[in-house]
């Protein structure tokens, strides 16, 4: 089985006591490729160390949560971190409407500002969503963005937005909540986009799939992200396994 998580956060602290043995695990059953994820400029400085140590890949970036906190210099600071060989995506950045822990004009101001940074870099994105479609699809539609464009993480609306960010050149992150028993809206967009446009992700230490729901979710869990999009697409784990390493590495290098 060949794993694919382009979604972690391996240097949180709910890893902080075990993440060698969580690294073995991953490894162990197949873990091909690895994606771990910053949410703003020193927290990108940890996940790219963290990248380091294990022989993963990074991505740097200001979540929206974070926006309302940017220091004056953070897009030069993200674009030093991200000349490291081992950082392939701007990220996790975009808006977040759920929480609203920014306020809305100041998300799209630092989301705007870290998408000028990943075209002038050639570096792909990694999206976070959340209540905001609308407003994130119409920022995508109007700017430069980077070939190829990168990620929509968790995706979580329906087919018809996937459609959408599918011919702006966007991939779809299919994460855990894929095995959730009510979420037949999300296993109809995986049927509806099919595996080329699919990337396999965690978002550990959360949305762990239906096993382990309400405990610390990890990369190794990403096997059942696999497994239900295999059922789901009638193809071999074998067989969506290469594939979606083959989509991880057209995004990502």
């Amino acid at each position: 089985m060949i794993l694919v998580d382009t979604h972690a956060h391996l240097h949180f602290g709910r890893f902080s006591s075990d993440v060698d043995d969580v690294v073995e695990r991953f490894k162990r059953e197949g873990g091909k490729y690895l994606i771990n994820i910053g949410i703003n400029v020193e927290d990108s400085e940890k996940a790219l160390k963290t990248a380091r140590k294990y022989g993963f890949k990074a991505a740097v970036g200001v979540h929206p949560h974070d926006s309302k906190s940017v220091p004056k210099n953070y897009i030069e600071r993200l674009e030093e971190l991200a000349k490291d060989k081992n950082v392939v995506a701007i990220g996790e950045i975009g808006l977040d409407y759920y929480r609203n822990l920014s306020p809305k004009e100041v998300q799209k101001k630092v989301f705007i500002e870290q998408i000028e940074l990943a075209e002038a870099l050639k570096k792909p994105l990694i999206i976070h969503v959340r209540q905001a479609y609308e407003d994130v699809y119409e920022i995508l539609s109007s700017v430069d963005l980077p070939d190829p464009p990168g990620v929509i993480h968790a995706f979580s609306a329906d087919l018809d937005w996937a459609l959408k960010f599918i011919k702006l050149g966007f991939m779809l992150g299919i994460g855990g909540t894929v095995t959730y028993p009510k979420n037949e809206k999300l296993r109809n967009v995986v049927k509806g986009v099919g595996i080329d446009s699919i990337l396999t992700e965690t978002d550990c230490p959360y949305l762990p799939p239906q096993p382990f729901r309400g405990r610390r979710n990890e990369p190794l869990y990403v096997k059942y992200v696999l497994e239900k999009i295999s059922d789901l697409l009638n193809i071999s784990v074998e067989e969506a396994g290469k594939k979606i390493l083959n989509n991880a590495m057209e995004v990502f290098g």
